[in-house]
């Protein structure tokens, strides 16, 4: 069929399961939207911009004024005067919502579609399939996600002979940790997990497909190939459509996406409102618009998800500019510290603030990144500390939570099955109010570490959470160096987020003169001096030797003269720009595939003389004609 989309040269024959004529028909009718998305993004940087050179801060929005992209009053939006969606039946119980892709990196269908195997069987009530934070973007996995996906829903035979096999696999693990197997009959296991898709946020093109010469939505590609796909399929098992829309920074953006979901629905002859959406709320502009967000994404919002890495790393980049705040060590931003709690009891009522038809939306708690593999003593402590974290958001009002193992699902949802209440939506807390103590909250920070230490795993996980990503391991197990072969200290499963919060806190520290709180006899620092830069190359070089010795367990051999040297070149660059580059996966994407430092280091050097320029993010695939 004709199309003006343009695709990288064999994709549509490699890919026709993928990219079936259904799917290109509905990329072409929401390909307009593409513009919209393109003029977005410039927008939120040139605000970003103007906050930075000016000293910005964010503020509410005018109660009298609508909210952009849509005729909805935001004084209504706070009142719940609009139109909510019916929470259905699949979404009622989520206490536990696993996370991860349909694929490996580089992996033949029957080794990848092993990933939705684990999921479907993990006893989770949802799993999130990733298309975007945990989702290796390396030659054509992103389309491998979705067609194992595809596989799988429809019950092609190889995917149910790999589950079979999976199944055997978990039940010996289990019995060996628990003392008994937790899959009795692994297809009816199969059809008790709600699927659940994250597309790519707005900010990101598809490696793919081009438009007018210009990057193309990624949002959209991810949407269309998941709901085209799938929806027949799913709705005639009584299923929902279901998608987890990221990075979305304002109720703008919110609206953005709400159009792009309409239109879909419109053109594929779907009810409005079919499709359901969660949002994470991972920037920290989103807390000053929640109710309006949910709004913007009517009839289709059902809640909110609540983060960690990626917000703090919005709430750093916010503040850049602002030379009095400055982070602790990241282990010290729980959930329970600052500005976290005030995002975390500002999320919680909103989705308890009803709407004109007195519905409720859900609150999905954060992520937890453990992983039951390590010493007996070890892993004891991880899972004990893992149970506290799940009970709290479970008496804070949390719904449910997410994992990103699915050796993690039997360990925390015991929490929510002794409760036994589906949901707590509903539940009462305050109102929300929008006063000049509550923006100051968002960005409240208290006495805290700031140490060696904290610098060293800071720069450690930045490093190897690179190096992993331009191999195609968007979502690695990882910990700092200093406790490599230390199986008292467990790997946590990092994703994009980890490596965006680190750069992040590394900049701040730099640029702002952070001040440790600690004196540290490796280095000769005292408590009360400042971070400089000589310190920050000290400790690169020294975090860079400790992966370049470091075994192939934990970092692969074939890396350390290829893709590592690439990864320290980021990170070096990133952290020392006075300028303050958006997103570390930018410079990650742009060498996505590439192992020559020389030609790795011009990119970078390229991206940010860009940007630099007039504020234009180097986006798409510079390698879509290879």
């Amino acid at each position: 069929m004709t199309t003006t989309l343009e695709f990288r040269s064999g994709i549509l024959a490699d890919y026709p399961d993928v990219y079936t004529p259904e799917v290109l028909r509905a990329l072409e009718a929401l390909a307009p939207l593409n513009a919209r998305r393109r003029e977005r993004m410039a927008a939120r940087t040139a605000r970003r911009k103007r906050r930075h050179e000016h000293g910005e801060r964010i503020t509410f929005l005018d109660p009298e004024s609508l909210i952009p992209g849509t005729q909805i009053k935001v004084a209504d939006a706070r009142s719940g005067n609009f139109e909510g969606a019916v929470i259905p039946p699949d979404l009622q119980r989520q206490w536990i919502q696993g996370t991860g892709p349909a694929t490996k990196p580089r992996a033949d269908v029957r080794s990848g579609i092993r990933n939705v195997a684990y999921a479907l069987l993990s006893g989770a009530d949802g799993w999130m399939f990733d298309g975007e934070d945990a989702l290796g973007q390396v030659d054509t996995m992103s389309l491998d996600n979705h067609r194992n996906l595809k596989l799988a829903l429809a019950r092609d035979p190889l995917f149910l002979d790999v589950a079979e096999e999976v199944s055997r696999e978990m039940n010996q693990w289990a019995q060996g940790f628990f003392g008994r197997p937790i899959i009795a009959d692994w297809r009816q296991q199969l059809d008790f997990t709600t699927v659940i898709y994250r597309v790519r946020g707005l900010h990101l093109d598809d490696r793919h497909i081009r438009l007018d010469g210009q990057g193309f939505s990624a949002s959209i590609a991810d949407m269309v190939m998941f709901v085209v796909n799938n929806h027949e399929r799913l709705r005639a098992v009584g299923r929902s459509l279901v998608l987890y829309l990221p990075k979305t920074q304002t109720a703008e953006d919110a609206a953005l996406f709400n159009a792009m979901i309409l239109a879909l629905e419109t053109h594929l002859g779907l009810p409005g409102g079919t499709i359901k959406c969660y949002v994470l709320v991972e920037q920290i502009e989103q807390c000053f618009q929640l109710m309006e967000i949910r709004a913007a994404l009517s009839p289709h919002f059902v809640g909110f998800n609540t983060g960690r890495w990626d917000y703090i790393n919005s709430v750093s980049d916010a503040l850049a500019w602002d030379r009095d705040f400055v982070n602790p060590n990241i282990q010290a931003i729980t959930m329970t510290y600052g500005y976290m709690r005030t995002y975390e009891d500002r999320v919680r009522r909103a989705m308890n603030t009803p709407d004109r038809n007195g519905r409720f939306a859900l609150w999905q708690g954060g992520m937890e990144p453990n992983i039951p593999v390590g010493s007996e003593s070890g892993v004891s402590a991880s899972m004990k500390k893992a149970v506290a974290g799940a009970e709290r958001e479970q008496r804070e009002g949390a719904s449910g939570k997410w994992v990103a193992h699915w050796k993690m699902v039997h360990i925390v949802r015991p929490v929510w099955e002794k409760v036994g209440q589906a949901n707590q939506s509903g539940r009462a807390f305050p109102a929300l109010t929008y006063t000049p103590e509550d923006a100051a909250g968002l960005m409240h920070l208290e006495p805290a570490p700031r140490t060696i230490a904290g610098a060293r795993d800071l720069l450690s996980v930045a490093l190897q959470y690179g190096n992993a990503f331009l191999r195609g391991f968007q979502a690695a197990a990882l910990k700092p160096a200093d406790f490599f072969g230390n199986d008292d200290v467990l790997y946590l499963m990092e994703d994009m987020a980890t490596g965006e919060i680190r750069l992040s806190i590394l900049w701040e520290w730099i640029h702002k003169g952070a001040l440790l709180t600690e004196a540290d006899a490796g280095t000769g620092c005292a408590a009360g001096d400042a971070f400089t830069p000589a310190l920050f190359a000290r400790l690169l070089e020294e975090e860079y030797a400790k992966l370049r010795q470091a075994g192939n367990r934990d970092v692969h051999d074939d890396s350390k003269d290829t893709t590592l040297p690439i990864a320290r070149a980021i990170v070096q660059t990133y952290v020392q720009s006075d300028l303050k580059a958006p997103w570390y996966v930018d410079l990650l994407n742009l060498n996505l595939g590439v192992e020559r430092l020389s030609e790795a280091e011009a990119r970078i050097a390229r991206f940010l003389e860009t940007f630099k320029k007039d504020g234009t993010r180097l986006t798409e695939n510079l390698d879509f004609n290879r």
